[in-house]
């Protein structure tokens, strides 16, 4: 396989496994897309993303344009005269001509097995609707969100106790160990990609903030997805009388080990967890963080405050 000229645009941690993967290949990565630098941390200054991080570390050169609809920053891609553009989460809309630009197109790596869970949410949808397998797709670019045909599927088993932040970081790497698979049939057009079933797509749609809060009338099982997909953001919480406790770590106990019970009414609080009355079934929370302070194990709250009997919500 001759080596081609690759660019690469993506964002989050993500996106740094295949980066790597790529500058450790024979291919030339001549430039990097990243979103520009954000503020972050209680000092709100500006952050490099890891991708910027990670390029930079490897001596490569990084453009963050705001937009790619500009005219001036599509001439600049084109400058570059690569083969192909590797995208990965990268979070900015690629304009046609943009996708036009390098001879073989554009890749994208997807976190879910397409046309399940297009968007920007793919492995949080996942974990929420409780799939038991997911997997990364490459994808050729084109208009549609996530509609182009497959080059490659990777699929993975959900393990029990994924969060988001476990699934991502597994995906990740399959991701780059799939890209650089698929890449001599995407550059010598050896592989024909395969259309998608638009039929059967699902939406991803991005998390928010709202969805944080727990609704303890739903049954216990859709409320320990929903802690282990939100986790790291925006994190399940629910309300402690004033306060808001963050619930990072909980499990549906089997129905043989629960009896009926008000939704959020705390039924048991000891060594083993804290154990909340839900719509069907209890919720054992086993690690969870009070305003201001770490996150720890239930057993280690408990020493400090008691909770048989209380509402939560």
């Amino acid at each position: 396989m001759t080596p081609a000229r690759i660019l690469y645009a993506g964002t989050p941690d993500f996106a740094v496994p295949a980066l790597s993967a790529l500058i450790a290949s024979a291919h030339e990565v001549v430039a990097v897309y990243t979103q520009p630098d954000r503020p972050a941390g209680r000092g709100r200054r500006l952050e490099p993303s890891p991708v910027k991080r990670r390029a930079l570390a490897a001596g490569l050169p990084v453009l963050q344009p705001a937009s790619l609809k500009d005219p001036g920053a599509q001439a600049e891609l084109a400058a570059w005269e690569a083969d192909l553009l590797v995208v990965a989460a990268y979070g900015l809309i690629l304009p046609q001509v943009v996708l036009d630009t390098p001879r073989r197109g554009c890749v994208n790596i997807h976190a879910s097995l397409l046309p399940r869970w297009r968007g920007a949410a793919p492995v949080q949808r996942a974990l929420l609707a409780g799939d038991t397998e997911t997997g990364v797709s490459i994808m050729r670019m084109e208009a549609g969100l996530d509609t182009g045909p497959v080059y490659r599927f990777a699929p993975v088993a959900i393990a029990a106790e994924d969060t988001t932040g476990s699934l991502t970081a597994r995906l990740a790497a399959l991701g780059a160990e799939t890209l650089l698979a698929a890449l001599p049939g995407v550059l010598d057009g050896s592989t024909s990609p395969q259309p998608q079933d638009d039929a059967a797509a699902t939406y991803a749609r991005k998390l928010t903030k709202e969805e944080a809060a727990i609704d303890w009338t739903l049954p216990a099982v859709v409320t320990a997805r929903a802690v282990r997909a939100l986790d790291p953001w925006p994190v399940a919480q629910t309300r402690l009388g004033d306060d808001v406790l963050r619930i990072w770590s909980a499990q549906a106990l089997a129905a043989a080990e629960t009896a009926a019970a008000e939704a959020g009414r705390v039924l048991a609080a000891g060594p083993a967890g804290i154990d909340v009355g839900t719509g069907a079934g209890v919720l054992r929370i086993t690690e969870l963080q009070a305003p201001g302070k770490r996150r720890m194990s239930a057993h280690d709250f408990l020493n400090a405050r008691r909770m048989d009997g209380v509402l939560l919500g």
